[in-house]
């Protein structure tokens, strides 16, 4: 029995000054966690109560797949990571430290190192495999930004597994059985999920799926179609246009240079272009000149991992513009930002508000990397700068009249642009990424040499995949999901307490029936919240039960005089009044269902 006139908790009636969103007032207001410092937590008794339980059922559902539970420390020697090149690619976001002795450790943002080489260690046959391991431990990345409570910290717990398989064929098969278990665990955590395509990132691998949670306070943006396409704005791939043969192109007229005084942004030079050439829009049916062949070009500065850098100039269509995070995704491990005037002043080549693909394409003779949009096909036609103040280029063909390094998903994604596979158009939507899994493949293993023998006794690079659950940030979704304005509304798997019992008044005969059911309902295996502080007002204790959010109340008071005591359902807000002898065996109904 928790009694709150012992525990260590204290509620709050005024919301932090730094909480952004409604789970960090809360879980700060109720007393489950405490802010350390910028993106730390300390969890306090009730907030511990529910970590447990939701870790607990993480467990549960890894345990029935067969995953095997290990721990590994937070605090991790610097060789493995750099045998596979992440000491430096993880970059600022890594915590580095050093021992007496000045050798390098970090504090661990994920352990596929560490897994690989406790297999490589122990397992040397086919016969071995396949294996599957996890762990529940606590992670550490440097967050640039650290908001909104547990939502983005930089100390964070998180459920993180591992399979090896000696093929392809097999790390289908544990996938697909993590996978499952995801959806189980989701759904047992009452958090609606959508499973998207994702990017892997500094992860590696080939298949790569998140379980976002769909909410206006998510940091990810996902797209679905009424098709069953589902993906991250990072992984969703663009549906180029069709290119015209060479014959095609060979009877487009030819580019020419017109002056555009004025014209440095897409607006202005799209209403110029219809003031001076109306109708002649390559793409409109009226020939009216659109935003879309307005070839944007933007110019980023991108910092690789070991500290060099490089210039980069991307083109997109007029109508878009680059979102961060497809651009993130694109160029990653490296990180990129925007031209300053300084470089621009070092690189003269390039004409802010008037760049082009002259120099850039065919020859490059800025030797400055080119990418361009997936819309930017052989015989697609464009607008786009001259290369000097007040000139663009008319009737630009790709492929006749320049070309590129490559291509770049970096812009933007709109609703209704069509999926990727045909399924119809896009619809964009917030979402929170709860989970994701990958199929690392031979990255890690190849890197770190592990190996085993096959069938015929020849060594063979084992295969792996990655399957991580934000447990922390898993609280801090059920609390976003479950509250009202008078606060936390727990989903019953997970709430700290089964049942939250109020003796109200100063009548010592409540008191005394108050400390009888809850006794009776411990003795049934519930876990029961007594609220017995004396001196407390009813009113104080309500606003308490309300705030703290246990699924079931039972408040014992001025009506047990009646033969009357209330059962509140937190969720229904409903009031059911009972017997005094019949409360136990109804709130067991109301638990147990």
């Amino acid at each position: 029995m928790i009694r709150m006139s012992s525990s260590f908790l204290r509620t709050l009636r005024e919301d932090p000054a730094d909480a952004e969103v409604a789970s960090h007032k809360l879980l700060v207001r109720a007393g489950y966690i405490r802010r350390s410092a910028a993106g730390v937590y300390t969890w306090l008794p009730l907030g511990l109560r529910v970590l447990r339980r939701v870790e607990q059922i993480v467990r549960e559902e890894q345990d029935a797949i067969g995953a095997e539970e290990v721990v590994f420390s937070a605090l991790q020697p610097r060789a493995p990571y750099e045998a596979t090149g992440r000491w430096t690619e993880y970059g600022p976001t890594l915590f580095r430290l050093q021992d007496r002795r000045e050798d390098d450790y970090l504090l661990a943002p994920t352990h596929e190192e560490m897994f690989t080489l406790a297999v490589k260690d122990l397992y040397t046959s086919y016969k071995d495999l396949p294996a599957m391991l996890y762990q529940v431990q606590n992670k550490f990345r440097d967050e640039a930004r650290p908001r909104a409570g547990l939502l983005r910290t930089r100390e964070f717990v998180m459920k993180d597994a591992y399979s090896f398989d000696i093929d392809d064929a097999g790390l289908d098969a544990s996938y697909e059985k993590q996978r499952a278990a995801y959806q189980r665990t989701f759904e047992r955590l009452g958090l609606p999920v959508v499973i998207c395509r994702a990017d892997a990132g500094a992860m590696g691998g080939s298949r790569s799926e998140e379980f976002l949670h769909p909410t206006p306070v998510g940091e990810d943006t996902f797209v679905v179609s009424d098709g069953g396409y589902a993906a991250n704005v990072e992984a969703v791939t663009t549906r180029a246009p069709a290119s015209l043969s060479a014959a095609e192109i060979a009877a487009l007229p030819g580019m020419h240079v017109e002056d555009t005084p004025g014209a440095s942004t897409i607006a202005a030079l799209t209403d110029y272009s219809n003031e001076a050439f109306p109708g002649q829009g390559p793409i409109a049916e009226s020939g009216e000149w659109t935003r879309y062949e307005m070839l944007k070009h933007l110019v980023y500065l991108l910092t690789h991992p070991d500290g060099s850098t490089e210039p980069l100039v991307i083109a997109i269509p007029g109508d878009r513009e680059v979102d961060e995070k497809r651009l993130e995704a694109a160029v990653a491990p490296a990180v990129a930002a925007p031209f300053t005037a300084e470089d621009f002043a070092r690189h003269p080549a390039l004409t802010k508000g008037f760049i082009g693909p002259e120099g850039l394409g065919l020859e490059n003779s800025t030797g400055i990397r080119y990418l361009v949009d997936p819309r930017v096909v052989p015989g697609s036609r464009w607008v786009a700068g001259a290369g000097e103040a007040d000139k663009h280029v008319y009737d630009l063909v790709y492929g006749r009249d320049f070309t590129a390094d490559g291509t770049i998903e970096a812009a933007a994604v709109h609703d209704g642009d069509p999926a990727p596979d045909g399924s119809g158009p896009m619809r964009l939507t917030r979402g929170m990424e709860m989970g994701h899994i990958f199929q690392l493949g031979r990255k890690y293993a190849e890197a770190l040499d592990l190996k085993v023998l096959d069938e015929n006794g020849k060594a063979t690079v084992v295969t792996m995949g990655s399957y991580g659950i934000g447990v922390t940030r898993a609280v801090a979704a059920i609390a976003e999901l479950g509250h009202d304005d008078k606060g936390l509304i727990w989903p019953r798997a997970v709430a700290p307490a089964d049942v939250h019992v109020l003796a109200t008044g100063k009548d010592a005969a409540a008191f005394a029936e108050a400390e009888r059911i809850s006794a009776e309902l411990e003795a049934q295996g519930l876990t029961v919240l007594y609220d017995d502080r004396p001196k407390v007002s009813p009113g104080v204790k309500f606003k308490d039960a309300e705030l703290l959010g246990m699924p079931t109340v039972v408040v014992v008071g001025r009506s047990l005089a009646e033969g009357i005591v209330e059962i509140r359902d937190r969720a229904e807000g409903t009031i059911e009044e009972v017997s005094p002898q019949t409360v136990v065996d109804d709130v067991l109904r109301a638990v147990r269902g």
